[in-house]
């Protein structure tokens, strides 16, 4: 037995002086025990150095650019979109609608290019939510130049007096409603203090934004005293405002994940286009578009606030421009200073009024007295008056509110004007069914919008189209012995139906001898 524990231990020395061969060991990390496991008690084995581990240094991963840092404006907008997108199937319907309509959110960031780095700056600079610079997509698909049938203008649809409560100027020269960097200051302002008044609920501030502070509460106290819920989808409200915040949820929850919905909203460079300079004197903006190099209709383009040729003869005169042009155009205000408006010398005619003499020229009584140093409106036949005017024809600007009023005429009127008295009992709805006519286009008419209240004795304006290559003209008819409303009706090829809506005669049984009426008559038709 000794002779064979001897040979074994002879083995096992022997063996220990054999040369150690690499092992493949499992390079897995492993967690570390809390016991010691014997394992951690034996006397470590020297290795060769050809297999001593070596740390292996991990790769670090490439930082995230942040949301300033993004190459897309729209993807700096949607990473910092964080209100809760509420399953509702209003929400499901405006974002089903959105995804369907491709061409409208290209249409959209379109027109957005110009402002939409303006508007994220100042949201990030006051600490709002980024979901605010989406809401020019539901109130005015970001058209700057923007007019609704309830008077409201510009990007964020400032009714005029809201408008005014939040320092924005409106007058013959300049509409502050529609200065973008102003009226982007108004409205998150406005935002802020409508999230102030509700606690920090920005659904209930956002709808507040669309109808009103007022109705609101109203529809807070309500569903309180009913001991109802009282978040934004439980509370009873107009339609368009019941709609406005899902739509921005939808809008919102599209920018966020373009990907997920298969949406590809075309980029906006995230860096600046447009800059605002401060000239300290009025331009005539064909002069001001000359100092930035650019056309007269690029520079209104980006400043639709200025109603007229010029810049406000007492301010404001800011104006947005490229950014490139920023250097080009202030060295030309002073190359040029006090160049910037055409002065003309007119001599007072027997007979004229500062009021004549301003229409003549399309200015003001104002202006005129500026350039004057009058302190009244005394004038005298063969004097001279110096009157600013505009450097180009009137068709050179073309997107002043005068050719901006025409083409909106041209594109929404019909061919003859008629005038309704409203009478107890009447409403929009009743009327525009009267006379054939949408509701919307009977408001927009008036300066109105369809919620607004009418008065009993008020005249309404309803524009109505005839045939295609009608030439129609307004005849004045006496009615005489023998005639009836058909008859007339026949005579003049026009509808019997007409003749009572163009004339009121529904509560009339008969017609009075030498009654006059009033018919639309196409001259094409009938030789009278």
């Amino acid at each position: 037995m000794k002779l064979k524990h001897s040979w074994i231990i002879a083995l096992l020395l022997a063996g220990c002086q054999a040369p150690q061969q690499p092992i493949e060991t499992d390079t897995t990390e492993l967690p570390p025990t809390t016991e010691e496991s014997p394992i951690s008690q034996v006397t470590p084995v020297e290795k060769p150095p050809e297999v001593v581990s070596q740390p292996v240094e991990k790769e670090e991963e490439a930082p995230q650019p942040t949301p300033q840092e993004q190459e897309d404006l729209w993807k700096r907008i949607g990473m910092q979109l964080h209100m809760p997108v509420a399953n509702d199937k209003k929400v499901e319907y405006y974002r089903n609608w959105y995804i369907k309509h491709p061409n409208h959110l290209k249409t959209v960031s379109k027109r957005a290019e110009p402002y939409l780095h303006i508007i994220v700056e100042q949201i990030e600079q006051r600490n709002l939510p980024m979901e605010l610079a989406l809401l020019p997509v539901v109130e005015s698909s970001f058209d700057a130049f923007a007019y609704s049938h309830g008077s409201a203008a510009g990007l964020w649809q400032f009714i005029p007096g809201t408008g005014k409560w939040y320092g924005l100027e409106q007058g013959y020269w300049y509409d502050g409603r529609r200065d973008v960097v102003a009226s982007t200051s108004a409205a998150l302002k406005y935002l802020g203090d409508l999230n102030n008044r509700f606690d920090g609920n920005w659904n209930h501030a956002i709808a507040a934004y669309n109808s009103g502070g007022g109705r609101v509460s109203s529809a807070i106290r309500k569903n309180r005293r009913l001991k109802k819920p009282t978040d934004f989808f439980s509370l009873e409200l107009p339609k368009e405002t019941s709609a406005y915040v899902p739509k921005l949820m939808a809008i919102a929850d599209i920018v966020a994940n373009q990907e997920k919905y298969g949406v590809e909203i075309p980029p906006i460079a995230n860096k600046p286009v447009l800059v605002q300079v401060n000239p300290k004197e009025q331009l005539d903006l064909g002069i001001a578009a000359k100092y930035a190099g650019i056309t007269v209709k690029e520079l209104q383009s980006y400043n639709p606030a200025y109603n007229q040729w010029a810049t406000a003869p007492d301010g404001p005169h800011q104006l947005l421009i490229p950014i490139e042009k920023k250097k080009q155009f202030l060295a030309q205000v002073e190359k040029h200073r006090g160049e910037g408006v055409k002065l003309v010398r007119y001599k007072v005619q027997p007979g004229d009024s500062l009021g004549l003499i301003a229409q003549k020229h399309d200015t003001t009584i104002k202006v005129i007295q500026n350039a004057n140093g009058m302190s009244n409106s005394t004038i005298r036949a063969g004097h001279y008056l110096l009157i600013p005017t505009s450097t180009r024809s009137n068709s050179a600007y073309a997107l002043s509110a005068q050719n901006r009023l025409k083409r909106t005429q041209s594109r929404s009127r019909g061919d003859y004007k008629m005038t309704h008295t409203v009478k107890s009992g009447d409403s929009f709805w009743t009327i525009a069914k009267k006379y054939d006519v949408s509701v919307q286009s009977l408001a927009k008419w008036n300066g109105m919008a369809p919620k607004d209240t009418l008065r009993i004795g008020q005249n309404l304006v309803i524009w109505k189209k005839g045939d295609n290559g009608a030439v129609l003209r307004t005849v004045y008819y006496n009615v005489r012995s023998g005639d009836s409303i058909s008859s007339i009706a026949s005579r003049f090829k026009v509808r019997t139906s007409d003749v009572i809506k163009w004339n009121d005669l529904s509560k009339s049984k008969y017609l009075k001898l030498g009654q006059k009426l009033k018919l639309y008559v196409d001259v094409t038709k009938v030789s009278v």
